[in-house]
């Protein structure tokens, strides 16, 4: 075989960055080096991967085809190595040294470092690094096996993945403790919820396309709304007394102990979505992955 993991990894690395210069960087390899071992490659299959555009190198129909593949092979590479020791674990143990795990806002913040404590405090030799984004984002870094595996809110459109249900997460409305709606005893009303000012995550967040999905049927519309970019800025000005949230239950309980939210009833039926985990199909979960991610 003459093609070598380095150069696959060395491609990767230039698709992902836009540049040889930054690829050197993230490997860490001398430009030149790279510069060479990406004319190899192109050599060996005789086929140009990248248009130049200026500074910058961009995948071609080839590059783009080659992408996956590359990247499936230095994955695999990878869980050779850490099944047997050779990223610094324990030969032959059964929970590798490495996860690399990418969680939704929601799961990242407020489900997952429960979990990995428990984790780290069963194995101390394991290691997570979880990636925190969007529904999308993390689609995204899983499709480029940037991560292991997902955690998502919302459901995952991507063919090439596997998404596999997980917890059932229960939404609720929440308004600042000396909000008005937050004292009356009966249920807050459809109409005067349309009323209200809404405080929204940004598209692509698996909570937003949650509240779209559970609220637009009953409320035709948030006529009055303010996107915000996470679910604690959303949190945070909903004490403020801004507006109207639709959360998870996990993010806001802790405002709502302290005094500051208070949990709105609604005419609405109880709210829940299905979370996910989601993994290549070709993939499987680690013995500490599974663990890690185990329905409760």
């Amino acid at each position: 075989m003459r093609i070598t993991l380095r150069q696959l990894h060395i491609f990767t690395a230039i698709a992902e960055h836009g540049s040889t210069t930054a690829a050197a960087s993230s490997i860490p390899l001398s430009q030149s080096a790279t510069s060479a071992a990406l004319g190899e490659l192109e050599a060996m299959l005789g086929a140009s991967l990248f248009d130049r555009v200026g500074k910058r190198l961009q995948l071609n129909e080839t590059g783009r085809a080659l992408l996956d593949p590359a990247r499936s092979l230095l994955d695999m590479a990878r869980t050779i190595e850490t099944h047997f020791g050779m990223d610094g674990g324990n030969p032959g143990a059964p929970l590798p040294a490495r996860i690399r795990l990418g969680a939704s806002t929601t799961i990242g913040n407020y489900l997952m470092p429960a979990r990995i404590a428990r984790l780290l405090e069963a194995h101390a030799l394991a290691s997570v690094e979880m990636r925190i984004g969007n529904t999308q984002e993390i689609v995204g870094a899983v499709l480029r096996r940037e991560v292991d595996a997902g955690v998502i809110e919302g459901p995952c459109h991507a063919d090439e993945l596997e998404a596999l249900p997980w917890l059932s997460d229960e939404l609720v409305f929440v308004v600042a403790a000396h909000h008005p709606l937050a004292q009356p005893q009966t249920p807050c009303p459809l109409a005067e919820l349309r009323k209200q000012r809404w405080l929204l995550r940004e598209s692509g967040s698996g909570t937003r396309e949650a509240v779209d999905n559970v609220l637009l049927p009953h409320l035709g519309n948030f006529d009055l709304a303010v996107q915000l970019g996470s679910t604690e800025a959303i949190k945070q000005a909903a004490a403020a007394g801004l507006g109207i949230a639709c959360l998870s239950r996990s993010a806001v309980q802790d405002l709502v102990d302290l005094g500051r939210l208070a949990l709105l009833r609604t005419a609405l039926p109880p709210l829940h979505r299905q979370l996910y985990r989601i993994r290549h199909r070709s993939k499987q979960f680690s013995p500490a992955l599974a663990l890690l991610l185990e329905q409760d």
